[in-house]
């Protein structure tokens, strides 16, 4: 009984300092509960027992708000859960249940934007005694002329419905207070101060100081941002706060000089996961992982909503795919998975006028092998060119179906990362640093804390090759013990030799 409370109690202070694995979810497009076609919350509460074995701590979701859009980043109403969701109560099941599991929740949103349908834009427009007056931008005195997204008139979406997307004068403080009173709700919408019913913080999208460049409206770190950071996290000094940088060669620190906001994505990083090229990742590893603000974190990715699916890089295999995996996962900062990743779904975007355009990245999470059964989400089937070539196809072993009982399969992979990642301390919260070797295409690397150091070698060759590993003197070692085997391998003057197949990884714990 003791061996077994013991063993309990070492399961839990390592799961409480394993560092988040976020995974990124389009809700839409992930399980649908009722037979509409439509991913939903009581979709995403069925599916936690997937996610929770998959290993991930926290789910990030797509804009739940009411949209004319498909992926609801234009709001008609911010108050409003998009019905083909579900319900508020749904939704609070959804946040009690993800929390009971102790794993997090966020959501995205972008409120820099209303359509023609938002009452904002439709009290106002042409309607300059409108309570609403200011709180659109408009270019002339009569409110005839909306300040446009981007200055085009109108967006076409996927089913061929034209929208208006108008800009929020986010310099009025009324927009401010609001959007303050909005994201607070979410946080304790029963306003107990328990949170358990609340988010875990924001990701927020698009995010900039001046709002798409056009220096109307401006400032925006200091005289919003800043303010609506401030005044949520009084309200839970816990939470977590997402900036998605509108500039995606940006590093994103001025986010957290300028914004206070907690995390920024590294774009650059990813770009450089996707190349396998060892050169480009020390460069972008180190400038990425090396110099931020204490306390501040930058989210790891390989993908996203908005990006292709790695899997449809050209030339990319499975071995790749968990070279690329390992690096997500390991590097360092917080990493993050978008669903269906973990399979080696396909996808990429296509040319043309339409929002349908991104649907080839935000298709149906592919659950069984024929790619359709109980809970398939083709809420797009025969809209358009997407569906016609569509990546969901039945028996191609990219299926949780197919690959669930696969040892060697991508899934498994990811699955064993993330394990590993969680059972180390050095790799759930260690500092990064490069470590040398003698070949063009092993990416080698430590993760360290004051009481472990982990050594991660990561062949990035299509061909067997024998690489020499070379720990710089700081710290005297004797021995490496690979987490991933039984083997121990004897140092000699901080050096050893190591062979690996292609794209393969080994992982060792240095004594």
């Amino acid at each position: 009984m003791k061996k077994l409370l013991l063993l309990f109690c070492l399961i839990t202070a390592l799961e409480s300092q394993a560092q988040e694995v976020i995974y990124h979810v389009f809700q839409r497009s992930f399980f649908d509960s009722n037979g509409d076609g439509h991913g939903d919350l009581k979709g995403m509460e069925q599916k936690l027992d997937y996610l929770q074995d998959l290993g991930v701590t926290s789910i990030l979701l797509t804009p739940l708000y009411y949209s004319g859009f498909y992926h609801n980043y234009f709001a008609i109403d911010f108050e409003k859960i998009d019905p083909e969701y579900g319900t508020m109560t749904e939704y609070l099941s959804l946040v009690k249940e993800v929390h009971k599991r102790n794993m997090k929740i966020y959501q995205d949103v972008e409120m820099q934007y209303v359509t023609q349908d938002h009452d904002w834009y439709k009290d106002s427009f042409n309607n300059p005694k409108s309570k609403y007056s200011t709180y659109v931008y408009y270019l002339d005195s009569l409110n005839q002329k909306p300040f446009f997204f981007y200055n085009v008139p109108e967006f076409t979406l996927y089913d061929g419905s034209k929208h208006k997307i108008a800009v929020v004068n986010m310099n009025n403080p009324d927009v401010r207070q609001y959007t303050f009173d909005v994201l607070n709700f979410w946080l304790d919408p029963n306003k107990d101060g328990k949170f358990d019913d609340g988010v875990d913080g924001f990701r927020f999208d698009h995010m900039m100081d001046d709002l798409d460049n056009f220096k109307k409206v401006s400032d925006l770190f200091s005289t919003f941002w800043t303010p609506v950071v401030k005044d949520l996290k009084k309200t839970n000094p816990e939470i977590k706060i997402i900036a998605e940088q509108a500039n995606w060669f940006s590093l994103g620190r001025e986010y957290f000089r300028d914004a206070e906001v907690d995390r920024v994505f590294a774009f650059y990083l990813s770009w450089a996961i996707e190349r396998l090229d060892k050169k480009e990742l020390i460069k972008a590893a180190d400038s990425t992982l090396t110099k931020n603000p204490a306390g501040k974190e930058q989210i790891v990715f390989i993908e996203n909503h908005d990006t292709r699916r790695i899997a449809s890089v050209a030339g990319m295999t499975t071995e790749k795919l968990k070279a690329a995996a390992t690096l997500n996962l390991l590097l360092g900062g917080v990493p993050l998975i978008y669903y269906g990743q973990e399979l080696g779904m396909k996808g990429k975007q296509m040319k043309g006028a339409t929002d349908g355009n991104d649907i080839p990245v935000r298709e149906a999470f592919e659950w069984y092998a024929k790619a359709d059964g109980p809970g398939m989400t083709f809420w797009y089937k025969n809209t358009g060119p997407w569906w016609d070539s569509t990546t969901v196809k039945p028996n191609d072993r990219i299926s949780l179906e197919e690959q669930k009982n696969d040892p060697r399969s991508l899934y498994n992979h990811y699955k064993k990362m993330i394990a590993l990642k969680k059972s180390s301390e050095a790799l759930a919260n260690g500092e990064y640093r490069g470590v040398e070797n003698d070949q063009d295409d092993f990416f080698s690397f430590i993760r360290y804390t004051s009481n472990e150091t982990v050594l991660v070698v990561v062949s990035l060759s299509g061909i067997p090759e024998r690489v020499n590993i070379k720990l710089d003197g700081s710290r005297k070692c004797k021995s490496a013990g690979s987490l991933l085997n039984r083997e121990t391998r004897k140092l000699d003057n901080n050096r050893f030799a190591l062979e690996l197949p292609p794209y393969e990884v080994q992982v060792f714990k240095l004594n």
